[in-house]
């Protein structure tokens, strides 16, 4: 069976506020009619409880104009009223309202004291058109959207043909053996500049042992001058 929630409301000269006290609603449908006819539907609690909720307003709204805010702890309307003027109650008829709708005193304000619906703190709401969402209960129409991302399923396809391109980036690797293959011919050539460098200290061993073979010489010389 289902419950009805608690509801509160206030208003300004050309705006009704009603505010559905339902916590981590899920589900949650709201629809509003032009004649005033405002619906709520949705579970919450852990056992998914379900809580429905139909109130006939005292006078006609502006679907279109009327916005909407499901957080997380309620869901906040602002109905624009068709005509400006201020209403005796919230309910039409002469019966007393149910007991689960009160008035929200925390955004009432008097006739006399009505300044528009600028002087209400909205905590930096993000509201949704009434008239742009089908009342709301349209929603319902996002889970055939996303099933129809199903297609994007393919997507998966072209990613997996895409896994060739490791292969040719793979076959790739074997320019890396080539370019590794030329690294050797650069060894080659340092190994040639090591071959000129040992030869230098011959050179030099050659150029030291020229002072060697001049004082040989000059030794034989005096030898022979001495014998004369």
């Amino acid at each position: 069976m289902s419950r009805h929630p608690e509801v509160k409301w206030a208003q300004r000269a050309d705006k009704v506020f009603i505010t559905v006290m339902l916590s981590d609603s899920k589900d949650a449908k709201v629809n509003l009619e032009p004649e005033g006819v405002f619906s709520f539907s949705g579970t919450a609690g852990t056992a998914n409880n379900q809580y429905e909720l139909k109130l006939e307003l005292f006078d006609k709204v502006i679907v279109e104009e009327s916005k909407i805010n499901i957080g997380v702890r309620s869901i906040f309307c602002i109905l624009e009223k068709a005509e400006k003027v201020w209403w005796k109650k919230l309910l039409r008829g002469d019966g007393k309202a149910p007991h689960y709708v009160k008035v929200d005193w925390d955004k009432w304000v008097d006739e006399d004291e009505d300044k528009g619906a600028g002087d209400l703190d909205l905590g930096g709401m993000d509201f949704s058109n009434f008239g742009g969402m089908g009342g709301m209960g349209g929603m319902g129409g996002m889970g055939d959207m996303m099933g129809g991302m199903g297609g994007m399923g393919g997507m998966g396809d072209m990613m997996g043909g895409m896994g060739g391109m490791g292969d040719m980036m793979g076959g790739m690797g074997g320019m890396g053996d080539m370019m590794g293959g030329m690294g050797d011919m650069g060894e080659l050539d340092d190994s040639d500049d090591e071959g000129q460098e040992a030869t230098k200290p011959n050179d030099k061993a050659e150029g030291d042992a020229k002072p060697d073979e001049h004082g040989v010489g000059t030794s034989e010389k005096k030898e022979a001058e001495a014998s004369t």
